[in-house]
């Protein structure tokens, strides 16, 4: 049988703010991207949603990004490989702190925003990412982009390598993410996501932005945890997933 992971970005709150809807995404996804304080969240919310996770069973991945609150991670930024390998090991081991007292552990390592599109082309920042997660363990998964430099240069470090899809966003025919300046880089008819969801499951396929059926060969699908109604959504994601007979189960 078929089978796929599906995770979203969570803990994407800060203070009184929230954004996604923590609690009810974790009863449908098996893998949690949880921000780590950069782009979004604080320790507080860290730890609720590392409490949550570990009470489903559902994995905890670092959601690691920029330094960018204000800008939510989506800002290009230009940082020093050493700084951001720092950057990048601290918010690990921060969360990792919260995932330890729930009785889990950190499983995974997914980029964010800015930082998840940058890794896809750039050698010399891909490389800071990757030198960040060894810093705290050499046997740590990272999650990205098929193709891109960071999957490239973890696999030769020696750290597992993850591919993911994303059903929700338009792809370039180069198997890229359109930027989310672009019109239409965010696919919004719920019926359009659950349809590519089991296009990219199944066959590893998805229509690209031109209309051209494209290859994307992927362990885990993404689901953003801000698009609106997206707890309904991920529901309709998942049992659609199950009545096409792909089983749905986390990769870490």
């Amino acid at each position: 049988m078929t089978s796929i992971d599906l995770n979203a970005d969570l803990g994407e709150g800060f203070g009184r703010w929230r954004l996604t809807d923590d609690e009810q995404l974790l009863s449908v996804v098996t893998s949690a991207n949880v921000a780590c304080g950069f782009h979004a969240g604080d320790a507080v919310t860290m730890r609720r949603v590392c409490e949550l996770a570990a009470e489903r069973g559902v994995r905890i991945g670092a959601q690691v990004s920029y330094r960018d609150l204000a800008g939510f991670g989506r800002r290009a930024m230009d940082v020093p490989p050493a700084e951001l390998a720092a950057e990048v090991a601290y918010q690990i081991g921060a969360l990792e702190v919260f995932a330890r007292a729930a009785g889990a552990r950190v499983a995974y390592v997914k980029p964010h925003g800015a930082l998840y599109n940058r890794v896809v082309h750039d050698e010399e920042q891909a490389a800071a990412v990757v030198d960040g997660v060894l810093l705290v363990d050499a046997a740590l998964p990272v999650l990205g982009l098929p193709g891109s430099r960071l999957l490239e240069l973890a696999g030769k470090a020696g750290l597992p390598v993850v591919t993911e899809a994303f059903a929700d966003r338009a792809y370039t025919e180069a198997g890229t993410l359109v930027p989310r300046t672009q019109e239409g880089a965010v696919v919004t008819d719920p019926d359009a996501v659950v349809d590519r969801s089991v296009s990219l499951a199944r066959s590893g396929e998805v229509a690209s932005r031109s209309g051209t059926r494209i290859e994307v060969r992927a362990r885990s699908l993404c689901l953003h945890g801000d698009t609106p109604g997206a707890v309904d959504l991920a529901r309709r994601v998942r049992e659609r997933l199950a009545a096409c007979g792909v089983r749905v189960e986390a990769f870490a």
